[in-house]
């Protein structure tokens, strides 16, 4: 058996115990030392790095039924549901390979308590709360490449050997998927790992008893003990902030920038001039965003859809391509009861994401809001030119 004593750690609070226990989410061993230490131990609370909804989705295997995929794009979620997904998958994949639950060493202390009396404590900032602000802090660059990186990872999830599982355990399973993204968007670590090991912190110095377990992911261990003594603001941290400035200038000033080209076309160059451009301004982002539809699979009414509402949507700050063709695809291949039900099994594979329909819809937005965006970067040089006069 591996020597785990490096992966437990004690604490104290005043005249209070608490024992952390570091843990591979998909890890088998990790299941073992949560039963040896709490066996060991007799707490009178445990303290688990799960979140409300995610327990509740531990003890609700049906709960992909309960999804309202048009409420998730008129709400605006749909990238944020389709990266929730993909983590998922290659955490399942994993586990899969290594013939384990995920997160089996959670539900393992959960039932620990259950079977010793103990107080149950969920110790984690919502999930919800954690994924927002890390899709918020990120550019539209940056969440196109954290799509990309989780979806190549998918493959590589494969590769992964039961050693390696085990190493693991020095990283957060999200950090260890996000290691390549994270280096150039170091903001994302700080809300996924670090942020949290202060939240776990605070939560698990709140939690009642004389003695305490808490069964946390290895990679939080250093960050819990650096916190242990912190003052942490629980409410600051499950907060969303604010929109930037600076997003909010780009956001409305972009669209306001082409119009005024356009006019200036019309003004300057003459109406033909001005024709032009909104002409290949209309081809340039309704193309790619239909190509983005097509790689996505999109019924052939989504695909005309996002090519007629490209052209208007990337003018408009309000409303996305993606956004109108989600709702059109999901009109169009309304998901039926076992597509929800599949869900968990088709994000296994790349295959999978396209078959289903409830995350095909997520990657029709995804894919037509990424081809227009595109074609907002191919049209404005274009109209630049003809407004000065030059070839298209």
């Amino acid at each position: 058996m591996t020597d785990n004593t490096h992966m437990v750690h004690r604490l104290f609070d005043g005249d209070r115990e608490i024992i952390l226990v570091g843990t591979a989410h998909v890890s088998r061993e990790s299941v073992r030392l949560v039963e040896e230490v709490v066996t060991a131990e007799s707490p009178e609370t445990i303290c688990v790095e799960l979140c409300d909804s995610r327990f509740q989705a531990m003890r609700q295997k049906d709960r992909w039924g309960n999804t309202d995929i048009i409420k998730v794009i008129r709400e605006k979620k749909a990238f944020l549901l389709l990266s929730n997904l993909l983590l998922a998958a290659f955490q399942k994949r994993i586990a899969r390979k290594m013939d384990v639950t995920p997160g089996a060493e959670m539900l393992r202390a959960v039932e620990l308590a259950e079977e010793l009396g103990a107080q149950l404590w969920l110790a984690d900032r919502d999930i919800r709360a954690t994924l927002s602000r890390a899709w918020h802090a990120l550019s539209w660059w940056a969440r196109v490449k954290l799509l990309y990186q989780l979806l190549m990872s998918m493959g590589a999830a494969d590769e992964i050997t039961a050693e390696e599982i085990e190493r693991m355990k020095q990283q957060d399973v999200l950090e260890a998927v996000l290691t390549e993204v994270g280096r150039s968007m170091p903001g994302l670590k700080t809300i996924l790992i670090d942020e949290r090991d202060r939240y776990l912190a605070a939560r698990i110095r709140q939690a009642p008893g004389a003695k305490v377990v808490a069964v946390v992911g290895a990679g939080h261990l250093p960050g819990i003990r650096a916190h242990w003594h912190e003052a942490v603001d629980l409410d600051a941290l499950a907060a969303l902030p604010p929109p930037g400035k600076m997003g909010a200038v780009l956001k409305w000033g972009i669209p306001a920038s082409i119009v005024l080209l356009f006019l200036a076309g019309f003004f300057f160059g003459g109406k033909e001039a001005g024709t032009d451009m909104i002409l290949l301004w209309s081809l340039c982002t309704g193309v790619l965003a239909g190509l983005g539809a097509i790689m996505a699979l999109a019924h052939p009414a989504t695909v005309l859809s996002s090519v007629v509402v490209a052209p208007f949507t990337t003018l408009h700050p309000m409303i996305a391509a993606g956004w109108v063709s989600g709702l059109v695809e999901a009109l169009s291949r309304k998901p039926k009861v076992k597509d929800l039900e599949s869900l968990p099994q088709d994000i296994l594979s790349l295959r999978g994401f396209w078959r289903n329909k409830v995350t095909r819809i997520l990657l029709v937005v995804a894919f037509t809001n990424l081809g227009a965006s595109l074609g907002t970067l191919v049209a404005f040089p274009v109209i630049v030119k003809i407004l000065l006069g030059g070839p298209a």
